[in-house]
């Protein structure tokens, strides 16, 4: 499993708009292949900074995801109201249960 962490600070003028792009990104990204979660949310102490939290099948998910013409549109478009470059970390990840 890869977990992708990022997170994104707006232009304070930028909010708005910035939130709806990543809404619009996230359900679309729902619907790709090999994703299991995809999900923006506001940080509670810099209402500025939106994180996304991913979960994908496997790297090649990842890679398919993207090489998909609208997420790098989106990368292009969201970096463009972001108060400083987004940040973003990708993580190779094992299930553990609870013992």
């Amino acid at each position: 499993m890869i977990i992708i962490i990022g997170s994104a600070i707006a232009q304070a003028d930028k909010l708005a708009e910035l939130l709806a792009l990543s809404l619009a990104h996230v359900a679309r990204s729902r619907t790709e292949p090999g994703c299991t979660a995809h999900a923006v949310h506001r940080d509670v102490e810099n209402p500025l900074r939106l994180v996304f939290v991913e979960e994908w099948t496997g790297s090649e998910a990842v890679a398919a995801h993207f090489a998909l013409p609208a997420s790098r549109a989106f990368i292009k478009a969201a970096s463009a109201l972001t108060a400083e470059p987004p940040k973003m970390s990708i993580y190779s990840a094992t299930v553990m249960g609870l013992p």
